[in-house]
Parts: structure tokens; C-alpha cells; sequence
């Protein structure tokens, strides 16, 4: 049953139009006070949603994504025998690895606010693939027992007839959703429209400034001639085509028969236009919680911040999102018995490392300090692992260290504290001035 709606779902797979977002979302794209129409596809025109979208989504989609076992000894193992873990892994679908899956629905979470895919079953009921879905064709409901479900429609064209075949109703079990910040807890709201103002407002100053080199980076003006011009149009299309267009640019007019121009518009020195295109990145980086120098603006980053504002990105801005995953795939994709035993996990401690001498200088702390061993180190580092007979799993602590107080229970001291040795006495009265 569950192939047969595989099947029939995805006959024909979504394919790229230039249609934009159906008109049932207008209420949330819609017209912006820039005057521009601002939709998922023309805000990815801006080259800072582009950015972002996209430094976030290949960020998601090149973390290691594993799939983990509780062992008896209060540890971990990778869970290599499960289905789940491949599929998560290396190939949830034979037509996506794991990086172009998570890529897809990340832009999906980035630019609608939610993710859907649906889960293909065997008869056994284990999960055999995962196949993305477009938000903008699903729509979320609760039935009369409380359950959730969803419609998806198969078509984004309005004049299809609304057969039984232009929606297929999907089960919760059926779906993954990875829902974004939202108001009621089951569906995200696109930050797209949310920001739809500050998008606006960038893509009209760089429509401006297109229009502005396209005219010969000469502002608008009037052409005056003390008499009476018969044709006006034919002067000024003669005009624009010695004068118009950036190849144009800086050509010297010669006006006859008492021909005047007069520039009527304000520079864009005075209109402050690259400061507002500058501000609009910033703003849409904010909007992303990306930072700045990501994007390309290094007016307030330098070598000793960077990196401080790399980790702050992984720890402000990968975080949240990573939860966010990790969570929605353990509560759809793991059964409830599974839920207890097994957990899904993004290895995010590669981005967290730093340099190369600082991690050094941790590696050398743990190590001297017994908590981690030379295996554990070389895992992290990608290095081929040490036979453990040759001492590879060994946790080794500094010779050098000794305990400066033994508990001596015996007759003599009735269970009293008393020093180990007498360098440790030593230090003892050195300190009975501070200690009393």
C-alpha cells in the first residue's frame, strides 16, 4: 500500500518552473513597502539570501549524521547493523545521498519554514527511504480525534481538475516534518515573509542601482530648448543613444541650437546608496543569524575575531537547528522501543576544534590528565587508531602526581585524616597558617 502511493506520488517528480509561490500564499508574500513582490524564488536573487541560505544549508548537510546505540557500560557505539543508520548516513532515497537530502530540506526550512519528507515503508513496517516534498504543496490538519495529517498537493497548477488524484492524504507516521520558529508549535512560518520588508528593500536598491549604471551613471534630468520642438521623442531617443547605458559613461555632450540639460535627481552619494545596500546584507545576515564576515562584509572582522565569531556561529546559530533535526527524527523515525536504546546525533566537533595549536594544547591537557586517550585523539584528527595492544585505548595521568591526603583507618588514628608521606607533611605545615 505504502509503494503504491510511493508510486503514485511520485510519478512525476517536482520539477523547476518559472511559476513562483501559488496564489493561496499570497496573504504572506504579497506587496512590501519597497513596492516590490517578494516570494521564496525572488528573494534568492539577493545574493545575501543566497548566501545564507546556502552557507547554512551545506553546513547542516556536511555534518556527520549518525545514528547511535546505548552499550551496557553507559557508553555509546555506532549502531551500524540498524536500516536507519545507512539511510541517514549515505542514501536515504536512490536518487539522493545524505548531503543533497539534508541540503534540500534545510533550504526548505530556510526559505518556507518547514521541511517535509515522506517515509517509505516496507511490509514490515521499517523505514526503506525518505523523499523530500515541497512545503509550499502541503498543508497540515488535525482530524476529529486530535491526529495530525497532511495533504499534499501533487501540482502547483490551479486549473487542474481537483480530482481525488490532484491531493494524496498522508499519515503523521507518514511524514517527516522538521517545523522552523512558529506560533503554534506544529508549523513554522517562513522567515521570508516574515522579513519580507528588509528583502524588499534590498532588492529595490539593487534594481536602483542597475537602472542607474544601465542610464550611464548619469542622473535623470530635462533636455530644454528655448524654442518649439516638433518631435521631443526623437531628440531624446538621439539623446539616450549617445549618452545612455554604462558604455556610455563619461562621454562629453555637445548641445546646439540653445539645447540645455538640467539634472532634476540627487546623486546617489546623497541618497547614501551604497550604505543602504551595505545595510540590507547586514540586515539579511541578521535575519539568518549568519555573520557578516561569512557573507563577505569584512569591515568589522579581523584575524583575532574571526575566529571567535566562527565558533559563535556554530554555537548561536548551528545549534539550535541541529536540535532541531536531531529531535524530529528520533520522535518519527524511531520506534518507541527503539526511542529508549537508540538516538540520532550530528558530530559538530569538527567546526568547534580551532586552530591547529590550539587543538594541540587540548589534546596534550587530556592526555596528561588521563581523560582522554591517544585513540580518542586520533578519531578526532581522522588518524588511523593504534592497536590496543600496542596502547592505543591506554589513559595515562602524570607520574608526577600524588595524593596529599590518605584516610588511615586503623587504632591508631581512629579513622583520622593523617598525611601520606612526608613531603606531603611538609607542605601541610607550610600551609597550617592559611588553613587555620
Amino acid at each position: 500500500m505504502a509503494m503504491g502511493i510511493f508510486t503514485s506520488l511520485f510519478r512525476s517528480r517536482d520539477k523547476p518552473s518559472d511559476s513562483t509561490v501559488g496564489q493561496r500564499y499570497a496573504f504572506y508574500m504579497g506587496g512590501t513597502s519597497s513596492g516590490k513582490v517578494v516570494t521564496e524564488r525572488t528573494a534568492m536573487q539577493m545574493t545575501a539570501v543566497y548566501a545564507c541560505v546556502r552557507i547554512l544549508s551545506e553546513a547542516i548537510a556536511g555534518l556527520p549524521l549518525n545514528l547511535y546505540r546505548y552499550n551496557g557500560d553507559g557508553g555509546k557505539e555506532k549502531a551500524f547493523s540498524h536500516p536507519l543508520y545507512l539511510l541517514l548516513h549515505d542514501e536515504p532515497n536512490p536518487e539522493m545521498s545524505s548531503f543533497v537530502f539534508r541540503e534540500t530540506l534545510m533550504t526548505h526550512l530556510l526559505l518556507w519554514g518547514n521541511a517535509y519528507a515522506q517515509i517509505i515503508r516496507n511490509g514490515k513496517g521499517e523505514i526503506v527511504a525518505l523523499y523530500p516534498l515541497m512545503p509550499n504543496k502541503m498543508t497540515v490538519n488535525r482530524d476529529d480525534n486530535g491526529q495530525l495529517y497532511y495533504i499534499y498537493q501533487k501540482s502547483m497548477d490551479e486549473a487542474a481538475p481537483k480530482t481525488k488524484d490532484f491531493y494524496v492524504r498522508l499519515e503523521n507516521s507518514d511524514v517527516l516534518h522538521i517545523p522552523g520558529l512558529g506560533f503554534d508549535g506544529l508549523v513554522g512560518y517562513s522567515p521570508i515573509a516574515m522579513a519580507k520588508n528588509a528583502i524588499g528593500l534590498a532588492i529595490a536598491t539593487e534594481e536602483y542601482g542597475s537602472k542607474f549604471f544601465a542610464n550611464g551613471a548619469a542622473p535623470s534630468g530635462v533636455l530644454e530648448h528655448p524654442g518649439t520642438i516638433k518631435d521631443p521623442s526623437k531628440i531624446r531617443d538621439s539623446w539616450m543613444s549617445q549618452f545612455g547605458g554604462s558604455a556610455n559613461s563619461g562621454k562629453i555632450a555637445v548641445l546646439e541650437e540653445g539645447l540645455k540639460y538640467t539634472p532634476i535627481s540627487i546623486s546617489p552619494e546623497q541618497a547614501q546608496f551604497l550604505e543602504t545596500r551595505k545595510f540590507q546584507i547586514n540586515e539579511i545576515a541578521r535575519i539568518f543569524r549568519v555573520p557578516p564576515h561569512m557573507v563577505g562584509d569584512l569591515d568589522k572582522s579581523s584575524f583575532s575575531n574571526i575566529e571567535q565569531q566562527s565558533l559563535e556561529f556554530v554555537k548561536y546559530t548551528l545549534d539550535p537547528w541541529v536540535v532541531r533535526w536531531e529531535q524530529s527524527i528520533q520522535r518519527t523515525l524511531l520506534t518507541p522501543s527503539e526511542k529508549k536504546n537508540y538516538f540520532v546525533k550530528f558530530n559538530v566537533e569538527g567546526l568547534l576544534r580551532g586552530d591547529y595549536q590550539s587543538r594541540m594544547n587540548g589534546y596534550a591537557t587530556a592526555r596528561q590528565n588521563g581523560w582522554m586517550s591517544a585513540n580518542d585523539i586520533r578519531e578526532l584528527e581522522n588518524l588511523d587508531r593504534i592497536p590496543a595492544e600496542e596502547g592505543g585505548d591506554l589513559y595515562l595521568v602524570n607520574g608526577n602526581m600524588i595524593p596529599i591526603i590518605s584516610t588511615l583507618k586503623n587504632n591508631d588514628t581512629d579513622g583520622k585524616e593523617e598525611p601520606a608521606d612526608e613531603a606531603s607533611k611538609e607542605v601541610l605545615e607550610l600551609e597550617k597558617p592559611v588553613r587555620q
